[in-house]
């Protein structure tokens, strides 16, 4: 018996190179980009917190000598959320993340700021 639609391929064949910059942004958008970028796009008032921490940021990584591109927000959000984790408050699974508008307006420091690293790689095309 055979089968017409059988696909060959080499079974060793190398798994594409994963860039661990972009797979760090990646989880972090899983963590807390989507839910948090969902409720700010609701809310201008959280759309406006969100966007002054964009600035931040890009701030933080041009006096460090960092490019803003997808090494340089990867390292950013990797610190915070070291630091966050250090303080007790890690970064939350993906889909524990809040979902409402007004619990992002409360939401801690380091959530926001991660939120807006999620927020330039996207319009940064890097995700």
């Amino acid at each position: 018996m055979t089968n017409e639609f059988l696909a060959f391929a080499p079974v060793h064949a190398a798994a594409p190179a994963v860039d661990p910059a972009r797979a760090l942004l990646d989880e972090m958008m899983a963590r807390v980009g989507v839910d948090g970028l969902a409720a700010a796009l609701a809310d201008a008032g959280l759309l406006a917190q969100v966007d002054q921490h964009a600035a931040a940021v890009r701030d933080a990584l041009q006096q460090a000598g960092r490019e803003i591109d997808a090494d340089g927000l990867a390292a950013y959000a990797k610190s915070i959320a070291a630091a966050a984790e250090r303080m007790g408050r890690p970064v939350p699974q993906p889909g524990h993340a809040y979902v409402s508008g007004s619990a992002w307006l409360a939401a801690e420091w380091h959530l926001m700021r991660l939120v807006a690293v999620c927020m330039i790689a996207e319009s940064a095309g890097l995700l």
